[in-house]
């Protein structure tokens, strides 16, 4: 196992460069990053004091350099060509994309993120002030998720073809079909002050006045504004999961060792726990870690704007806007190497929960 390990953490290197070279190059091609993102903010202003103070004048001058210059970023005819220099240089634009790319990797490597574009404050703390917000909602979706699928998955399971199974699976489809933005907006309009009811907040995590509040207000604030987000995703979440289960049992029960276990007299009950439950959950157990990154990562990302939830999903869809390239690309590079670690644990649960798997044999 420890060379399979071993070479598994040797495939991550190339399979995370690739991820950020692509990325990379993307970007290049990108329109309206951080200089341009600055320049039609001051110009928007419309203030020739503004952009005095940033080290530059508008108009006068040199009017064939900034002609030069207006050929290459969109919206800065009429602005000093030292100004955008230096706004270039601010940005580490001064330097040729490979040489960034390099300090870039270099820098990742040591966990050394630097600076946010935009914000007073270095990415690695940004990214640590808004994560746990993510993972509570992971968190309590997989856990859900997770309560509910697997007992109704066993269930249809058992009484496949029944009455119980056909309208629980017309559920299960319903979730499954209905994305999980969608019905959060469902949920905004009809209980959180849309058009009919106002029993839930409409945004954040906790209230204003929380710190105020006796633990038992707390908790019970907490869960009153994790209520619609919780449920528009779970919604999707436990539909997945729900399905995984009733195969996986479906698939057991048809086995040989099933029949043979009742043929020796034992009841249904421990017929199926007792035997076919933990084949039936291998692959249910070893999905957990991979479940909860994408509820971490992905899941929370349309959530978290629809009710404004100040987590990593947040975080990352105003980056994007904003063009804050080091908290895009730090971002991308944390969960690419959580991804690839989730996955080697995945594989490491599978030998972990049934020992008759043996990777070390198998190529990758």
């Amino acid at each position: 196992m420890g060379a399979y390990i071993l070479r598994r953490i040797l495939l991550m290197i190339p399979t995370l460069f690739g991820i950020m070279a692509i990325s990379f190059a993307v970007i290049q091609f990108a329109p309206g990053g951080p200089v341009e993102q600055v320049i039609a903010k001051l110009t928007n202003q419309g203030g020739n004091d503004r952009l005095g103070s940033g080290g530059g004048d508008v108009g006068g001058g040199n009017l064939d350099a900034a002609g030069d210059v207006g050929s290459k970023y969109r919206g800065a005819q009429g602005l000093d060509p030292e100004f955008i220099k230096k706004l270039e240089k601010q940005f580490g634009f001064d330097k040729p994309p490979l040489e960034r790319f390099g300090m870039m990797l270099w820098n990742y490597i040591r966990f050394d993120f630097g600076d946010s574009y935009f914000r007073d404050i270095s990415v690695l703390n940004l990214i640590l002030e808004k994560m746990p917000v993510s993972i509570s909602i992971g968190l309590w979706i997989t856990l859900l998720s997770y309560l509910i699928s697997i007992p109704l998955g066993i269930r249809k399971a058992v009484k496949d073809g029944s009455t119980f199974d056909v309208w629980t699976s017309g559920v299960v489809i319903v979730g499954y079909a209905i994305p999980g933005f969608l019905f959060g907006i469902l949920l905004m309009v009809l209980f959180a002050g849309g058009s009919f009811w106002d029993w839930f907040p409409l945004r954040g995590i906790v209230s204003d006045n929380w710190d105020q509040l006796s633990w038992p207000a707390k908790i019970a604030d907490y869960f009153w504004h994790m209520t619609l987000p919780l449920t528009a995703l779970v919604l999707s979440a436990f539909a997945t999961t729900t399905l995984l289960t009733k195969n996986s049992f479906l698939e057991e029960i048809r086995k040989q060792y099933v029949v043979t276990a009742r043929a020796k007299g034992l009841s249904e009950h421990k017929v199926l726990y007792g035997h076919i439950f933990r084949n039936a959950m291998l692959i249910v157990i070893a999905g957990f870690p991979g479940a909860f990154i994408s509820a971490f990562f992905t899941g929370s990302l349309l959530i978290e704007n629809i009710f404004s939830l100040d987590g990593l999903g947040l975080l990352g869809f105003k980056s994007v806007i904003d063009r804050d390239y080091p908290v895009v690309f730090a971002t991308l590079y944390i969960f690419s190497l959580l991804g690839l670690f989730v996955g080697l644990l995945s594989d490491l649960i599978y030998t972990w929960v049934d020992p008759r798997i043996d990777f070390e044999r198998r190529d990758i």
